[in-house]
């Protein structure tokens, strides 16, 4: 029997999230709408210019981890953090929305990781992101019988940065398949993809990863190609599932020669993209791992992106199982 319904693997961010303008991106020098990797020392002026900022537990797959829970899935997750405060935050908040989280803690340095994120008046988000103890996390940090019992093993493209997370991930994706289990990946944006394009398409191609996530960018990136529909037979080729997010136009799956084609959730106001991607994987997981029909996860997962999109901060501020409920997905 599956304790857990997905493992989720990631680099464990606190975020701190900030208004501007889009001209204190350039003036900065700050790729908008991206994930910019930085040092301690820019980390640190970045911060110093930012105004009024919301702290809050993120990156990626931590995001993916708590949006499972929130609809009542069984959340498991592995990531490093620091014995400092903002580990503590990140342990704490990951531990409340129900996720079991057992990594464990750097004890030297460096910090726990943190990313500068400044979000534009488009609601775009653009990351500026320092890894710290995020590097730390290695093969000694794999619980192999939770990998063994998670129904999906579920890991972030940003992982291929830190080099001791790839044989991490590596390790994962035998044990899940020595069990039964299933891998899956977010290509995470375009610019991972442009640094690890050939690694991910041997990924997919190998079956190291089974279920694959992304973005129409990231997809037409991976191709090297402004085709999307080029993109997508491609795609179905490489992996036995996909599902492509299409911003305000939805999302559609592919699995061989199926399309699937979802329509976005419609919202209120835009707020903020943050976390929007790792809310349909979560929403599409809890589905998947459900046995629900792939047009039942996308819409799930779209979903979960419209909520957190109408919201300050990459968690839902609120049950998704409720909200799902009432609106008769689950």
């Amino acid at each position: 029997m599956s304790q857990f319904d997905v493992l989720t693997v990631g680099n464990a961010i606190v975020d701190i999230i900030s208004r501007c303008q889009d001209q204190f991106l350039i003036d900065n020098g700050i790729t908008k709408s991206a994930m910019n990797l930085i040092d301690a020392e820019r980390a640190e002026r970045l911060y110093s210019l930012m105004g009024p900022a919301v702290e809050a537990s993120g990156g990626s797959a931590g995001n993916t981890a708590a949006g499972i829970a929130s609809f009542g899935g069984k959340a498991a997750y592995f990531g490093k953090v620091a014995e400092d405060q903002l580990g503590h935050i990140f342990t704490h908040d990951i531990r409340a929305q129900g996720v079991h989280f057992e990594t464990a803690p750097g004890t030297t340095q460096p910090p726990t990781a943190r990313s500068m994120i400044f979000v534009t008046e488009d609601g775009e988000r653009s990351m500026n992101t320092y890894l710290g103890a995020c590097v730390e996390f290695g093969p000694e940090d794999v619980e192999p019988e939770v990998v063994a019992q998670s129904k999906v093993t579920y890991f972030e493209g940003y992982l291929w940065d830190p080099p001791r997370a790839k044989q991490a991930i590596l390790d994962c994706a035998r044990i899940a398949h020595e069990n039964g289990r299933e891998m899956s990946m977010t290509l995470s944006d375009s610019f991972c993809v442009g640094r690890y394009r050939e690694e991910f398409l041997e990924l997919m191609r190998s079956g190291t990863v089974d279920i694959v996530f992304a973005n129409e960018q990231e997809a037409l990136s991976l191709y090297e190609t402004d085709d999307f529909a080029k993109a997508l037979t491609r795609l179905s080729a490489d992996c036995k599932l996909a599902a492509v997010t299409m911003g305000d136009q939805g999302a559609v799956v592919v699995r061989g020669e199926e399309r699937i084609r979802v329509p976005a959730t419609e919202i209120a106001s835009l707020v903020d993209t943050t976390g929007a991607g790792d809310l349909f994987a979560a929403g599409f997981l809890f589905g998947y791992t459900q046995d629900r029909t792939l047009e039942d996860c996308a819409r799930l997962g779209c979903y979960a992106a419209g909520i957190v999109i109408q919201q300050i901060g990459p968690r839902p501020m609120m049950s998704l199982k409720k909200g799902a409920v009432e609106i008769g997905l689950i």
